[in-house]
């Protein structure tokens, strides 16, 4: 085995790659705000011109989008959150030092916040045979914990509270991550007030 597969299979630091856009032309004080009201200080994070990457443990990556994405969309605005999440990936070794901290979360005050949303996702356990029924079996996961789930072409819609779907969704990727697969990677699109749900697109 070489040196970068190694690393692949040694490095447990997880990450989220993601953007979010609210539909309005006060995108800047939605996001502005929004990263106000979030603690970011158990993760690694940077922004540029193209998107925003967090690097962490798995339960502070989670943590961290949730809660962006749920104050955002707690404006009232249309906003759209994409997303990359991975595990597993050589990369770089910007934020290892942030796998030392404990498991305490800081965002819990999107507790408060109810948000229906609807969204997709799709899995992507690298590095194992049978990775279909893997999938199979986590879409099962989410049908159990208050998600509607349903299919659509190249992913998995997903229906319910914002909250419940980001839940699931850390749920399905640290089962996987655990007992899986050593390289895992899980994308989402979540949407919340779409007119289109409202029957107002033309």
């Amino acid at each position: 085995m070489n040196e970068q597969a190694l690393n692949c299979i040694n490095s447990r630091i997880a990450g989220c790659s993601f953007a979010i856009y609210p539909m309005t032309d006060q995108f800047v004080d939605v996001i502005t705000t929004s990263l106000k009201n979030v603690d970011t200080s158990k993760v690694w994070i940077k922004t540029t011109d193209v998107e925003t990457c967090v690097r962490g443990k798995i339960t502070h990556v989670f943590d961290v989008t949730k809660a962006l994405f749920l104050h955002a969309a707690s404006t009232g605005h249309h906003v759209v959150f994409s997303a990359t999440y991975s595990i597993g990936c050589p990369g770089d070794s910007d934020g290892d030092v942030y796998l030392s901290t404990d498991d305490h979360r800081l965002n819990l005050n999107t507790n408060n916040l109810q948000q229906e949303v609807a969204g997709k996702f799709s899995l992507y356990p690298l590095g194992g045979g049978n990775y279909m029924n893997i999938i199979y079996n986590q879409i099962e996961e989410m049908k159990l914990h208050g998600v509607k789930v349903s299919s659509i072409h190249y992913a998995t819609r997903l229906d319910g509270d914002g909250k419940l779907i980001f839940d699931g969704l850390e749920r399905v990727f640290t089962n996987l991550e655990s007992s899986y697969s050593s390289h895992l990677v899980m994308t989402t699109t979540i949407s919340a007030n779409s007119p289109s749900k409202k029957g107002e697109i033309l």
